[in-house]
């Protein structure tokens, strides 16, 4: 693909690519400086991004699926996660340039999430050097180094998204472009019905975890006034807060 080819595909502008990789960074870093936000939450990462891409539909849908997936998980005891926020980012942005509707953003959202893990590992390992610095700074006493070398090892955490978030949108529409012209129908198929079916499986882990038998004529209603009546999400969720005040 030539220049000209890759500015005809290209429907990201530098505006976006910067402002979705500093949301990135932002997600990586909100664990460690700002948890009140839960911007490191895959539906509030999704949504912002929607935002920043016009498209807040899609980055809802894309993070409220990849926050299903990630139900009582945390990374206790210095453990490494999918990272679904990062995945939910790109899946966006990828997913409403591409045109190719939820299923092809969501399908591609999870293996980005999951690959990302990889460079928590690498991130965590060199952010240990940060910390035996601080060690031996406590050791003599000299605690403003210490200070300063607690803030360093935040720079591995916020590069290990905004390297590769950068990286895939500055270089991604091209990318997808040849995706979507050679790649196989069946690689495409094995994607959109991925993104179909996780959901499901969100869902079922979400149920999981609810008290189903005590409250079973709600999710028969629930399930009535989607399947049966066609009645939004939002109109389910006002007789839900009904059905929650009576009770």
């Amino acid at each position: 693909m030539n220049l000209e080819d890759w500015k005809m595909a290209s429907n990201i502008s530098v505006i976006q690519i910067i402002l979705l990789t500093v949301l990135a960074t932002l997600c990586a870093l909100d664990a460690y400086m700002f948890a009140g936000f839960q911007l490191s939450k895959p539906i509030i990462a999704g949504f912002l991004a929607g935002i920043i891409m016009g498209d807040m539909k899609t980055g809802l849908v894309v993070g409220a699926t990849l926050q299903l997936m990630v139900l009582g998980i945390g990374t206790f005891g210095g453990a490494s996660i999918p990272d679904f926020a990062s995945g939910a980012i790109i899946g966006t942005a990828l997913g409403v340039v591409s045109g190719k509707g939820i299923e092809f953003a969501i399908g591609v959202s999870v293996p980005v999430g999951l690959l990302l893990v990889q460079l928590d590992i690498l991130a965590r390992f060199i952010a240990i050097y940060f910390t035996h610095r601080a060690d031996r700074h406590v050791e003599r006493g000299e605690y403003n180094k210490m200070s300063m070398d607690a803030w360093l090892t935040l720079i591995p955490y916020g590069l290990s998204r905004a390297l590769p978030v950068g990286l895939s949108l500055a270089f991604g529409n091209s990318v997808v472009k040849l995706v979507l012209d050679y790649a196989p129908d069946w690689l495409m198929g094995g994607l959109k019905l991925a993104g179909a079916v996780l959901p499901v499986v969100g869902i079922a882990i979400l149920l999981h975890y609810l008290p189903i038998k005590k409250f079973a004529p709600y999710l028969i209603a629930g399930y009535f006034l989607a399947a049966y009546l066609k009645i939004p999400m939002m109109g389910i969720a006002i007789v839900g807060v009904i059905a929650a005040m009576i009770y």
